[in-house]
Formats: structure tokens, sequence, C-alpha cells
């Protein structure tokens, strides 16, 4: 099983910019899983923001298409996002995610994919 330990948020007014990071560690270490970002906003349901491939590169929600970044340092194994033009929608828990998936990575329910991490709080204000 793999830890997965989320850390960068903060407190940025609109517009701002904030880069999360993802350290992951244990079996594999994350170098054939597909990973994602998901976030959680008060009162709403967990929601996926980007997912990243291991063949097939990253996907977006189409909420933060062309605001938002995802990439990974195999070497160091740490998932990042890292999120520009912040808007006050944005402010949730993040959290990182992992799924084992000869199959494809895209479309996969948020019920697949493994996120046991604290998450990081991300709060933009107006």
């Amino acid at each position: 099983q793999m830890h997965l330990a989320e850390s960068g948020g903060g407190s940025v007014q609109t517009g701002g910019s904030l880069s999360l990071s993802c350290v992951v560690s244990g079996r594999d270490s994350g170098g054939k899983y597909c990973m994602k970002w998901i976030r959680q906003a008060p009162g709403k349901e967990r929601e996926g923001v980007a997912v990243l491939s291991p063949t097939y590169g990253a996907r977006y929600a189409e909420a933060v298409e062309g605001r938002f970044t995802v990439s990974k340092d195999n070497f160091k194994n740490i998932l990042y996002l890292q999120m520009n033009s912040l808007r006050p929608e944005d402010t949730a828990t993040y959290y990182c995610a992992t799924l084992y998936s000869p199959t494809g990575c895209f479309g996969r329910p948020l019920g697949e994919w493994d996120y046991q991490g604290q998450g990081t709080q991300v709060t933009v204000s107006s």
C-alpha cells in the first residue's frame, strides 16, 4: 500500500497562485499508477480536478482547465498541482489519490481511487 502526504495549501486572494505537493511512498511509489487530485469544498461532494496517466499524460476538469497543471517528479516520487488564477470557487480541501489500472485512468469513478491522506486546505478570498 502506498502512503500519500499532501502539502502546500494556504490562503490567497482571487487571481493568486499556489503549488500543492503530494509525496508518494510505499509499494511501487506510484511509478505505474494513475495519479489524481481531488477536492472537496464545504457542503459539497468530492470532485476530480486533474488526472495524470503514466502513459497518456494529463486531463483536467473543465472548471480548472487552463489554470491548473498537474505533474510528477518520478525520481522524487512527488505529485504536484500548480494552481494559477485562483477563484473563490476553488476553495476546498485538496487530496491526491492513486489507482492501479492497466486498462486506463481516465473516466474512472472516484470510488475506485485510493486516497487516505489528510489533504491540504486551499482558501481563495475575493
